[in-house]
């Protein structure tokens, strides 16, 4: 039986800390404040921090040991139930027009998981979901929360383009491209928000650790919500 958390190198010049292997708001909360705590308390040998569901990466510099580092990371996670952090947690309403041109595959959705297109826009739309993390796309909001109901594959032949702001489901996960990519996610709709801010990063709508709801709108909404 593996016993968390857990330390392993990644490469010479990485560790991974493993919280667990599911995916679950408890272990989201450990990935938060390591993230948190190594953000606001820097150290020269450390150059990049790469949370995930259930794991944080931390990157050194190559002159740098990894048996200094670990020895670090391991002081912060056994105490790590009793570091406080800042609560900058926000709630952010996303705008939606579903369906249509800005949705092409609702209607595939909603045939695989034998609900209305009405049905699936509801269930969508209703529930609360939490910014697991940012990234490894760029800007890309890795969500939490989509009712297992809406769970739809993956397309079989990914799209050379998906625009920017499409609103998308792929297995059980839902998400919202922030910059226009190549995907293979069902595109269900589209916001008119801009969600990542490319020149100042940190000034994008979403981070690590808000809550999200989606907000089902019209195309005339939608044309005079640019963001």
């Amino acid at each position: 039986m593996i016993s968390y958390p857990k330390i392993i190198p990644a490469s010479d010049s990485a560790l991974i800390v493993y919280f667990g292997d599911i995916i679950s708001y408890d272990l989201h909360r450990k990935v938060f404040i390591l993230t948190k705590y190594l953000i606001d308390n820097p150290k020269n040998d450390i150059i990049n921090i790469h949370p995930a569901y259930n794991s944080v990466m931390v990157s050194i510099e190559p002159s740098s040991r990894l048996s200094k580092t670990q020895e670090y990371l391991n002081k912060i996670i056994h105490d790590i139930d009793n570091i406080e952090i800042a609560n900058e947690i926000s709630e952010v309403e996303i705008p939606v027009v579903y369906g249509g041109e800005f949705g092409p595959d609702l209607d595939k959705v909603a045939k695989h998981c034998g609900l209305s297109i009405d049905e699936v826009i509801k269930q969508h739309s209703s529930a609360e979901y939490l910014v697991y993390f940012i990234g490894f796309s760029i800007g890309f909001p890795y969500l939490g929360g989509m009712d297992n109901s809406l769970a739809t594959p993956r397309l079989e032949i990914p799209r050379k383009s998906v625009p920017k702001g499409a609103v998308a489901i792929a297995g059980s996960q839902t998400g919202i491209y922030p910059l226009s990519s190549p995907g293979g996610w069902n595109l269900i709709g589209r916001t008119p928000n801009s969600i990542f801010n490319v020149d100042n990063p940190k000034e994008s709508m979403l981070k690590m650790g808000d809550i999200l709801r989606f907000k089902s709108i019209n195309t005339e909404e939608y044309e005079a919500t640019f963001l």
